[in-house]
């Protein structure tokens, strides 16, 4: 068996990427998913379209390689965190669509969390601050909702989890004995574990209301979780690996020692930073988290800066404002400026996440004139991407008080190589891209793989790690702290837009199990 089968399970696709005992990319297949959006504020996605992609993923790149089952030594998974999923474990029938970790419907009722306790209140119980970011409200939500939601999951018959959850339990055979787990990374995103015990948190559930017989059981990211079911082409393949999508990228750069971080640019941006064996807990806006725990015993923890809006802002010049075609054109576009030209963009569409915490905030786009044009604005996007990570990597050097040498990155975005070099611009620092950029997919095969002997340790997953390209700073610190200021400036003005963003949904708004996911058939969902 000399290969490890990856699903990344991500907010707009699904890949299932083959690995060698190299770490290296055999094959790979991606399928992407619809968004929903049915309200302002409301992001969601279709659980059974991700099951369906999840299963034609890993067809399509097993086949791809011209692997079968036989030649897989373990399968690892990773997902977006947050998105919270509902479902019936008789028929594996959703309760509702899955509510994405962008959606902000749940504002309301944490502002009166907020109120009643304190933003805070919890950071050391759960390392986060209440925020409708995290999954707890985000199942709350939905029991509240579907028909007889919070009965139904005290008897256990709705299971309340992570995509991790889902995937897991529909490829270890679903109403057919699925197994319902999940991983303490992603367990550490619900702001229902204690950091410490690394269990759910009886005050955490009672402060949400949600019962334990719908959670599923916290293991190790590196741990037996299960065996593939038998209709499944990993039939009998064994589950060892599952790691929530930044923490399987921090494990997929070796960042195993204390000190070492990484930022992934995906639809949003994720910086984290290795802590060691202990949490540490932040006093410039950023949140602690688990990094990973292995079945060898060790443990680590991390401070993380969250950015909601930068791959996804791409999307929006695309999408939305239609001024570029593709992903790829807005790279083309912004190398026809030197520069911005005073254009400001802060995308704070459904508010600011790590190191501001402001729901209350707007995307604001400024410093107009007659000679903007589309580059100007493609520019002023890749360097609000770029800023959002500035600011959050200084949040990280406050914390800790250990200067940033350099930043290892990865994700979708890192192709971008203005993006790089206007990143190292920002930071001052040069900036790393590894020579496999899957790393979010090669963290979950590397956990996978330790579990079942694949690698033999951490030290081998380190020395397998090679680098491709390396941008160096270009601006002189001059320019680069007024630029850091016009951007504040702009953020600054993006503050307090709305007084209550998201009011309360109307009681008479309930939706019924059967009527709340879209109703089209399998080959649409494709």
């Amino acid at each position: 068996m000399t290969y490890i089968v990856s699903i990344d399970q991500g907010t707009t696709s699904t890949r299932a990427i083959v690995f060698d005992a190299r770490g290296t990319v055999v094959a790979s297949g991606q399928f992407e998913h619809r968004q929903h959006f049915p309200e302002p504020g409301w992001v969601e996605h279709d659980p059974l379209e991700i099951w369906e992609n999840v299963r034609e993923a890993v067809g399509f790149a097993m086949a791809k390689a011209s692997v079968t089952r036989h030649d897989v030594a373990a399968v690892g998974i990773t997902n977006q965190r947050e998105t919270a999923v509902v479902w019936d474990p008789a028929t594996g029938e959703p309760a509702y669509n899955a509510v994405v970790w962008q959606d902000t419907r749940t504002q309301p009722a944490i502002d009166e969390l907020t109120e009643r306790h304190g933003r805070d209140a919890f950071v050391q119980t759960t390392g986060l601050p209440l925020d409708a970011y995290f999954s707890a409200s985000k199942f709350r939500w939905i029991l509240d909702h579907v028909e007889d939601g919070q009965a139904r999951a005290e008897r256990g018959e709705l299971l309340c989890g992570t995509i991790d959850s889902w995937v897991l339990w529909n490829l270890t055979g679903g109403p057919q004995g699925g197994v319902h787990a999940t991983d303490v990374t992603n367990a550490s995103r619900t702001l229902l574990m204690d950091l410490r015990t690394r269990d759910w948190s009886d005050e955490m559930l009672e402060v949400f209301g949600l019962p334990r017989a719908c959670l599923p059981e916290i293991r190790r990211s590196s741990d037996a979780f299960g065996r593939a079911a038998q209709s499944s082409l990993l039939r009998e393949v064994p589950i060892t690996g599952v790691l929530g999508d930044q923490q399987a990228a921090t494990f997929g750069q070796a960042a195993f020692r204390e000190g070492e971080s990484k930022n992934t640019y995906g639809t949003g941006n994720f910086v984290l930073l290795n802590t060691g064996g202990e949490p540490v807990f932040s006093d410039n806006g950023l949140i602690t988290t688990v990094a990973y725990e292995l079945d060898s015993g060790e443990l680590a923890y991390a401070l993380e800066g969250s950015i909601a809006v930068t791959g996804s802002l791409v999307q929006w010049l695309r999408d939305s404002l239609g001024i570029i075609a593709s992903a790829a054109e807005v790279e083309t576009l912004a190398r026809r400026v030197d520069d911005a030209g005073g254009v400001v963009l802060v995308p704070a569409f459904s508010g600011l996440l790590a190191p501001h915490w402001r729901p209350d905030a707007r995307g604001a786009l400024l410093g107009i004139t007659r000679f903007t044009t589309h580059d100007h604005i493609a520019r002023a996007a890749l360097e609000a991407v770029a800023w959002q990570s500035r600011e959050v990597l200084d949040a990280m050097v406050a914390d800790t008080g250990v200067p940033l040498t350099e930043l290892k990155v990865d994700g979708g975005m890192v192709v971008n190589d203005l993006l790089m070099q206007v990143q190292a611009d920002a930071l001052g620092v040069p900036v790393v891209r590894p020579e496999v950029s899957e790393t979010t997919a090669l963290g979950a095969a590397y956990a996978a793989g330790l579990a079942v002997g694949f690698w033999s340790g951490l030290d081998e997953l380190r020395e397998l790690w090679r680098e491709g390209r390396r941008w160096e700073p270009a601006l002189g610190e001059e320019q680069r702290e007024a630029e850091l200021a016009q951007w504040r400036k702009g953020v600054d003005r993006s503050l307090g837009w709305v007084s209550s963003p998201y009011p309360p949904t109307p009681a008479d708004v309930r939706l019924s199990a059967r009527t709340s996911l879209p109703t089209r058939s399998p080959a649409d969902r494709r």
